[in-house]
């Protein structure tokens, strides 16, 4: 459907041969006149600048013939793009595996009340497929915006269907007078729409020639791993995945590119159980506090914590307790990820917008109530983000010890749902390499 590569395979041909004409022609013109050399004025006649070989009538129009192979080259992937195109595939893949499983559940006379729970699960994976997608498209510059544009255009619109058929599908699972029937038959459109976008997206790396670059890069998708950690008394479940591609080879050394997805959308879903651990004090004589309500959101490439709290000063006199003081507030905490030397991942907390009065708001913006606060909203969630998400729970044993993290942000699923992306490389000798290469064959998601 899409000739790309053999249309750049021709090109390069015909445009070594039409160098070689060219060539000739030069090399036959300063034979010619005043050249002093074989031929003469006379031997050629008019020669090379009427109809001969260099001419029109050769019938290669090396202009033409650059342009095309400029626009094919301007429209190839990127280093970068190919390792996110590995992970915005397997995002995919991964939907259709719980889509699959979705029909099967629903194929057994299934009622709205039972498939709802599974649909709202089944929605988060759609989101966060096609979230996966748009950040694919917005990483194109805009030669390949311009000769991919067709292409795009037909993903959007497989895009858009996709939605449509998730939004039916929720309506029928929602519905208590939908039949088993009718669910089973909105869940067939949803997976018909699922696989024209997933080969929507096949598409675009076939045009993009990501499928040969893989052939050179060794891209493999890792099969996702979940991970539940006990956070006090509260269970946080992270579900990681993540690609590795064949990089490059710097002398003895073989690198290969990583990029790791963790979903947080349940520690979103846990926040204030989380925090409330940490955060509640209540000293007899001092501050209380007690966390009413919290909320984790994305603010790409950071994330961020609003509190909604109540505050009590408590003044120990004589043996008597007196409140002093009282208020209800809203404080928000700004986390930046980054990737600290030693290679951990870090969060640096930043104070946002601060909705309290009197001893209440003072306590927030200059007290040390503020920096406790920020303090331990970005200590609670890093641990929880650290273990849950620890990356030695997804790669294969022959990387687990030399990964090194170089880059981390947030980033929004749609649906307001949060995920944390890491990237960094794996630095390894020729026979570990060939060891991982072992691994990641026998144990990765479509790999190529």
């Amino acid at each position: 459907m899409f000739p790309h590569h053999n249309l750049l395979r021709s090109l390069v041909i015909r445009l070594a041969i039409a160098a070689l004409v060219a060539f000739s022609c030069l090399a036959f013109g300063q034979a010619g006149p005043g050249g002093g050399h074989v031929g003469g004025g006379n031997a050629g006649g008019g020669g090379l600048s009427g109809g001969g070989i260099g001419g029109a009538s050769a019938g290669v129009d090396v202009k033409d013939e650059l342009k095309g192979f400029h626009a094919l080259i301007a429209v190839q992937a990127r280093k970068d793009q190919i390792l996110a195109y590995a992970a915005m595939m397997n995002t995919t893949e991964a939907t259709t595996a719980q889509l699959r499983a979705f029909l099967d559940h629903v194929s057994k006379q299934t009622t709205a009340s039972e498939a709802a729970p599974g649909n709202t699960a089944l929605n988060e994976a759609i989101e966060r497929a096609r979230a996966a997608n748009k950040k694919f498209l917005d990483s194109f510059s805009e030669q390949q915006k311009s000769g991919l544009k067709e292409v795009i255009r037909k993903l959007l619109k497989e895009d858009s269907d996709l939605e449509q058929q998730a939004r039916a599908l929720s309506a029928a699972a929602n519905d208590a007078r939908a039949s088993a029937q009718q669910i089973a038959s909105t869940t067939q459109n949803l997976d018909h729409a699922l696989a024209a976008f997933r080969a929507g997206q096949a598409d675009l790396g076939e045009e993009m020639s990501i499928a040969t670059a893989n052939h050179d890069a060794s891209i493999f998708n890792l099969a996702p791993a979940k991970n539940t950690i006990a956070f006090g008394r509260q269970p946080v479940t992270i579900t990681t995945s993540g690609a590795i591609s064949r990089s490059k080879a710097a002398e003895e050394k073989n690198l290969f590119n990583l990029e790791l997805t963790s979903d947080l959308s349940d520690l979103q879903d846990n926040i204030s159980a989380v925090l409330r651990m940490q955060l509640d004090q209540a000293h007899r004589c001092g501050e209380r506090v007690e966390i009413q309500r919290a909320t984790l959101t994305p603010l790409a490439p950071a994330c961020g914590v609003t509190l909604q709290l109540h505050f009590e000063r408590w003044l120990c006199r004589g043996g008597y307790t007196s409140e002093v003081a009282e208020g209800n507030g809203g404080f928000e905490v700004k986390l930046t990820p980054s990737i600290a030397e030693d290679g951990t991942l870090r969060l640096t907390p930043q104070t946002g917008t601060i909705d309290a009065q009197g001893v209440l708001a003072d306590a927030l913006r200059s007290g040390s109530l503020g920096d406790d606060l920020r303090g331990k909203v970005a200590e609670s969630v890093l641990a929880v983000i650290r273990r849950g998400a620890d990356y030695k729970t997804v790669l294969p044993p022959a990387a687990q010890a030399h990964a090194r993290l170089i880059h981390a942000q947030f980033e929004g699923t749609g649906m307001g749902r949060l995920t944390v992306v890491l990237s960094g490389e794996v630095s390894l000798s020729k026979d570990e390499a060939a060891q991982l290469t072992t691994e990641l064959k026998a144990t990765a998601v479509g790999g190529r």
